[in-house]
């Protein structure tokens, strides 16, 4: 399974055309995303166990265009990933999540030992 880091998709140029489907509640959505991305809320859905939610959302993502699929920690965005290849997509994961997207923009210590982390596994 494909995942990138939020480094990685910051560096890429304007006018990429990488579609960021964020999967969390709308009230978490609202609070706080990465630019440009799409709110498909199904992440309960998902977590319980329960792909359906996502399958019946798919006609929202463009099958044209990479997937970058966002949740709270990344983990729950893996199972939507999965499903998104089971479909036939080109999609990936952004590691950490929300939590690793805010660390990254913030230069956090924790972000910067999970970098290292990733780099060693």
């Amino acid at each position: 399974m494909s995942k990138i880091r939020p480094a990685e998709l910051d560096s890429r140029p304007d006018g990429d055309d990488t579609f960021l489907l964020d999967i969390r509640p709308r009230d978490d959505y609202r609070a706080g995303h990465v630019d440009g991305s799409h709110n498909v809320p199904v992440y309960d859905d998902l977590r319980s166990g329960d792909d359906d939610a996502l399958r019946d959302a798919l006609d929202d993502v463009p099958r044209d265009r990479e997937v970058v699929t966002i949740c709270k920690m990344g983990i729950v965005a893996k199972r939507a990933t999965r499903v998104l290849d089971a479909e036939g997509y080109d999609a990936a994961t952004l590691s950490g999540g929300m939590s690793g997207w805010r660390g990254y923009q913030k230069g956090t210590l924790g972000y910067r030992l999970r970098s290292i982390l990733w780099k060693l596994f």
